[in-house]
């Protein structure tokens, strides 16, 4: 690392020294303890709570107290959301005496739903007994208790992510799968497209890895079929269909007389149609939520649900959380003023009910791996002045994203918890292939990158490893790949690609690395990866460029592919290394995840990185036109001339800048690298236009 240090900054690059730090302003004080008078009606219910800690503020009260008829709960980031839903849930009971089986609260998390029934059976006048009464579930439980109690479910729930992967992985092996695409990549993509009301067939076909990867998913679910099973999706599908029998709905109706959702923005068609058919006569809903935090709609949420509830539910009483309890002024005024320059959304102003603090610091590295030495930097600085490693978060916008600064942990022995993705960067089920021609062009008997270069010949992978293996038995060669060329399970021209590759491979051994990956996707890789420019743009197309751009980005600091290979290899051990340790002695880690990971949770320090345009707002986010397959998601079957798609996805991509702002507590660390991708950029415009 370099011994100097990038230099922080109250203000974003570009904002004149003289311009006022964005800060919330300071809530009122009152709470329940001078809101509500001894001799009010509900009165010892509110007495009941403060003696429990529970001390709400005046919006909090008018939600709890909130009886009959629409209620659009609007809670802020850090505004006490379920204190609030559970605190109704209790005041319908003890105060209004209302069944507690006519109670069905919705959230989407079973360790929320569990952790909400143990508060509501902690709240005063409630009884064990009357706890367990109340339906507190996922929408994916309820709608599996009605399958099972009124339906007619003989299917097994397939739910487990480790059981689905290993049988998409079974099924490649079976159709001689070549795609790259990984697993958990591949049933979000056919979620997104079933929740949609679509099917696996419906996937585009326009390039040899889509073609693939649709016949993969198609007999994916002729699997589940053959096998008796059926997916979480599959239970929204099945219970929309039921619901549609009218004397069972009347039932339901009559049964859940009041129903409160919780995280209403992520809701998507067949959640949204669910809680609407069950509310259809009675109307006491209340849906809680923020759609300044809707950032899920890759898979499926639709903002416009919470935006026009108003619209569907006439007389909707609107009450807006806005003392948040998280973030000092300074962290929360950024978040304010950032998201005001959002059209589409409620007008609120949170205020800030913690104490003033330090006010966020702003850093302009050249490029991401100088980012990734800056924060090590600090995080060093930070231990030394006792800051538990389990405090801090690194939230980054995209997967890739994670590379240098997951290398840097990595080579620093700094223990960190990754979510999602792969741990190092060059084991990325995309990028595998391409560092696995390094490997073999460096070393032609290594056999474990054998699999990575076997499968952009659009051969199976097992097949061919197997083949290689029986034949080295018998004879072993100094490229091995050659037995490919004489088994005549092949035809005639993909013997001589396997011929044209070993000589491809010895070519590339003498480039430097950054030449050798960019050969490597000229002549063949970009095409197998649809990462050309063929067919229709699409978002994940996007990505898989990106993803590639960012293993150049990487090799551009090795003079030799050798040099590369050994250093990709060191830190896959590294890792491995850690992880043990991490097993063995439980130390808390950093935690390294995504903005969207992140969301619904709190730590006192986080590092933002990436915030320069083109990374944070997205890139996809920036083009004149909108992918292929986010205008089929909205609808869209030719040009939006008025670039509404475009203005929506660039309003998504400033919600989850305030999202990643708002998740910090008392420190808050923005980067904005010059350098991306080879490019110089500016810092994101949602900082700039905090300051304006």
């Amino acid at each position: 690392m370099k011994d100097t240090m990038t230099k922080q900054a109250l203000r974003p690059q570009g904002i004149p020294v003289h311009t006022p730090l964005p800060a919330a302003k300071p809530a009122p004080a009152d709470t329940s303890i001078t809101l509500v008078p001894d001799y009010a009606e509900d009165a010892a219910f509110f007495r009941a709570l403060e003696q429990q800690g529970i001390l709400l503020n005046a919006p909090q009260i008018e939600a709890v107290r909130h009886g009959e008829g629409p209620l659009l709960t609007l809670a802020g980031a850090g505004c006490g959301k379920t204190t609030v839903l559970t605190a109704r849930a209790g005041y319908l009971l003890s105060v209004r005496k209302v069944d507690p089986q006519h109670i069905l609260l919705v959230t989407f998390t079973t360790k929320a739903a569990a952790e909400m029934k143990s508060r509501i059976a902690a709240l005063p006048g409630v009884s064990a007994r009357t706890a367990r009464a109340v339906e507190a579930r996922t929408f994916h439980a309820f709608g599996l208790l009605l399958l099972r109690r009124y339906g007619n479910l003989k299917e097994d729930i397939f739910g487990d992510a480790r059981a689905q992967h290993a049988v998409l992985q079974r099924l490649r092996r079976e159709i001689g799968s070549t795609s790259i695409t990984p697993p958990e990549t591949l049933l979000a993509t056919l979620s997104a497209i079933k929740l949609e009301g679509g099917s696996a067939d419906d996937l585009p076909k326009d390039t040899p890895e889509e073609r693939d990867r649709c016949a993969l998913l198609c007999r994916y679910e002729e699997w589940k079929q053959e096998h008796r099973k059926i997916d979480f999706d599959d239970i929204l599908l099945r219970t929309e269909q039921l619901l549609k029998d009218p004397d069972l709905l009347v039932m339901l109706q009559e049964r859940f007389r009041y129903i409160m959702v919780d995280e209403f923005q992520d809701t998507n068609r067949l959640q949204y149609e669910m809680v609407r058919r069950l509310a259809a006569n009675h109307r006491n809903l209340m849906v809680v939520g923020d759609d300044d935090q809707t950032i899920y709609s890759f898979n499926g949420a639709k903002q416009e649900y919470i935006l026009d509830f108003p619209k569907e539910y006439p007389g909707t009483r609107i009450i807006a959380l806005d003392i948040n309890y998280r973030s000092h002024p300074q962290i929360l005024g950024l978040g304010v003023k950032l998201i005001a320059h959002n059209e589409a959304r409620h007008d609120k102003t949170l205020q800030a009910g913690a104490s003033a603090g330090q006010s966020p610091l702003y850093i302009r590295p050249a490029h991401a791996d100088e980012e990734a030495d800056e924060i090590v930097k600090r995080l060093k600085i930070q231990q030394n002045e006792g800051r538990s490693l389990g405090d801090v978060a690194i939230l980054h916008r995209t997967v890739s994203g994670t590379r240098a600064i997951a290398e840097r942990l990595l080579m620093e022995d700094i223990p960190f918890i990754q979510y999602g993705e792969a741990p190092v960067f060059y084991d990325h089920a995309l990028i595998r292939p391409v560092m696995d021609h390094l490997r073999l062009s460096v070393n032609s008997r290594r056999m474990d990158a054998l699999p990575g270069v076997i499968g952009p010949l659009y051969i199976s992978r097992d097949a061919g490893m197997e083949h290689i293996m029986s034949q080295e038995q018998k004879q072993a060669k100094k490229y091995p790949l050659i037995h490919l060329f004489h088994w005549e399970r092949l035809q005639s021209f993909q013997r001589q690609q396997v011929k044209d590759r070993i000589v491809f491979l010895k070519k590339i051994k003498e480039m430097k690395p950054l030449y050798a990956i960019r050969e490597i996707r000229r002549v063949f890789y970009d095409k197998f990866a649809s990462a050309d420019f063929s067919g229709p743009a699409t978002r994940h197309k996007d990505n898989i460029r990106e993803t590639l751009d960012e293993l150049e980005s990487a090799a551009g600091k090795f003079g030799t592919v050798e040099e590369m290979v050994k250093f990709a290899d060191e830190l896959s051990a590294k890792r491995e290394q850690m992880l043990e340790l991490m097993k063995q002695e439980a130390p808390e880690g950093v935690h390294l995840m995504t903005v969207h990971r992140a969301k619904g949770l709190e730590f006192p320090c986080v590092y933002l990185l990436g915030a320069s345009e083109g990374i944070l707002p997205h890139k996809a986010a920036l083009q004149e036109e909108a992918p292929e397959d986010v205008k089929a998601g909205q609808g869209f079957t030719g040009p939006d001339p008025e670039g509404k798609l475009m203005q929506a996805a660039l309003e998504e991509e400033r919600r989850i800048a305030y999202v990643a702002v708002t998740r910090a507590k008392h420190e808050l660390y923005i980067s904005s690298p010059v350098m991306h991708h080879g490019k110089t950029v500016p810092p994101s415009r949602f900082l700039l236009e905090a300051f304006q």
